[in-house]
């Protein structure tokens, strides 16, 4: 029996939210609206994604000793998860400056702070976080070194998705785990350099011989494509109008990682996620904008 359903190895950070109505080419400055302050990260918007969908979860972290990291430690208590594993002090929160045009697009720049000192060490220490979960998640805004050692950890029997945001090239060691391995167009573009093709299905292709056992390519509003060595299938989308993207992949990941735990096949797991995500694009913010399973089903 699993005490979690899902463990999160990643990042917490403040998104720093302007609304802009054109992003400023170099050299130049636009004017903004007011100033917003979201709790974020994509580790941390994956663990309250999870929570707020009813998964027993937990965050392994770390954010600074400051009023930054207080917001991340309350929005993780207030959805659910299990803050046991969030470390604190090293340096100052991670923080994300993000800008949103009118369409909903948004543009980020992180400044990982507190997420760079998760160290190889702090996931050896978590051993027992890591016996009690049945899918363990990651990304990349923590270093590639303890993404590694995350891989090193996973008990038998434990299953690995991975979303390599922000893309580097990826370990074959961790391609190997991952179960599934998540991108969007660019982070597919990125791990796969001039192996790319025009089309997610040859991304996905292509991105299986590298070694993953599954490959999901999000698609925005066109769904998402799933594949395994059994072929590819596309995944229609929910059609809703969209606020602000900022946080949808994370809900995507963690709802896909979740369903695939609980039992559903690749192509259920990402149909779920994919109406998780619709809805989390119909509101303003990250984390605030995550829906419950009931507001899922509505749509």
């Amino acid at each position: 029996m699993y005490d979690y359903d899902l463990l999160v190895v990643g990042s917490a950070n403040a998104d720093l939210v302007i609304g802009v109505e054109r992003r400023p080419a170099a050299g130049e400055t636009v004017l903004g609206s007011d100033l917003a302050v979201h709790p974020g990260g994509k580790g941390a918007n994956q663990a309250v994604a999870a929570a707020r969908l009813g998964a027993r979860t937990a965050l392994l972290a770390r954010v600074g000793d400051d009023a930054h990291g207080r917001l991340l430690l309350g929005s993780q208590r207030a959805a659910g998860v299990d803050t046991a594993g969030v470390l604190v002090g090293g340096a100052p929160t991670g923080v994300a400056l993000i800008t949103v045009d009118p369409s909903g697009d948004n543009s980020i720049v992180v400044s990982p702070g507190a997420n760079g000192r998760l160290a190889p060490g702090d996931v050896r220490a978590a051993g027992d976080l890591f016996r009690a979960s049945r899918v363990v998640s990651a990304q990349l805004e923590i270093p590639l070194e303890t993404v590694v050692e995350t891989v090193r950890s996973l008990p038998a029997g434990s299953r690995f998705v991975l979303n390599p945001s922000p893309p580097v090239p990826v370990p074959a060691e961790v391609l190997a785990a991952c179960d599934p391995l998540i991108v969007n167009e660019h982070e597919a573009r990125v791990v796969l350099g001039d192996a790319a093709g025009d089309r997610p299905e040859d991304w996905a292709r292509a991105l299986l011989t590298l070694g993953p056992r599954s490959v999901v390519v999000t698609l925005g509003a066109d769904g998402a494509l799933v594949a395994d060595a059994e072929g590819t299938a596309r995944v229609p989308s929910v059609r809703v109008d969209a606020v602000d993207t900022t946080g949808a992949g994370d809900a995507f990941t963690a709802a896909l990682a979740w369903r695939l735990g609980a039992g559903s096949s690749l192509a259920e797991a990402a149909a779920y996620a994919a109406r998780v995500g619709a809805a989390a694009v119909t509101r303003e913010g990250a984390q605030v904008s995550f829906p419950t399973a009931e507001e899922v089903a509505a749509l």
